[in-house]
């Protein structure tokens, strides 16, 4: 065996250099709600129109009718509608805020959810009901924009951030993401 030089011999013990360790990915699948499109929200729109409409002729139809006063007037600012516009919007938020649907979400199996938060709060409703709901109920081509948009939203659904989505229906989603490291705690390689 021949001897090896000095040189020789610094080069085997020399450590290698460390090399940076490139993050390896997995792909993980979950599970998340599926968004209730326009037919099914068109439906469910309905069915509460025709509840507020029952609500609105049982309750202030009758009274109106009792004192005489008319209730064909279609001017915005007259009592009637006045009131038929409270009964609407009233409906629409108390129903969404305790129930989290209204009565034609309930039939369709579909509820609003916020996109923030867990619990709807009074802030996002007022948003979404009063004004969202004002901008799609005057301007019908606004609502349209729910069959367009990924997460099946409206303009009241943008304002608010919220969705509404299928109560028991799921769509199967896959995310890469960076595989976490088997080692203790004592190991991390994060900085502090």
């Amino acid at each position: 065996m021949a001897e090896q030089s000095n040189e020789e011999m610094r080069a085997d013990m020399q450590p290698a250099p460390l090399q940076p360790q490139a993050p390896s990915y997995e792909e993980v699948l979950f599970y998340e709600r599926k968004p209730a499109g326009f037919w099914v929200r068109f439906w469910a729109y309905v069915v509460d129109l025709l509840v507020v409409f029952a609500v609105t002729s049982i309750l202030i139809k009758p009274i109106f009718a009792l004192f005489g006063l008319d209730t064909n007037a279609a001017a915005w600012y007259a009592p009637y509608t006045i009131l038929s516009a409270i009964v609407f919007y009233s409906y629409f938020v108390l129903m969404t805020k305790f129930f989290k649907q209204t009565v034609g979400k309930m039939i369709m199996g579909i509820r609003v959810v916020s996109l923030k938060n867990d619990e709807l709060s009074w802030g996002t409703l007022l948003f979404r009901e009063w004004i969202g709901r004002f901008l799609s109920a005057t301007i019908w081509p606004l609502y349209w924009i729910v069959g367009f948009t990924p997460l099946k939203q409206g303009v009241h659904d943008f304002i608010a951030d919220t969705t509404v989505v299928h109560e028991e229906s799921y769509r199967k989603q896959t995310v890469m993401q960076k595989r976490k490291h088997e080692s203790s705690e004592l190991h991390k390689t994060e900085a502090f």
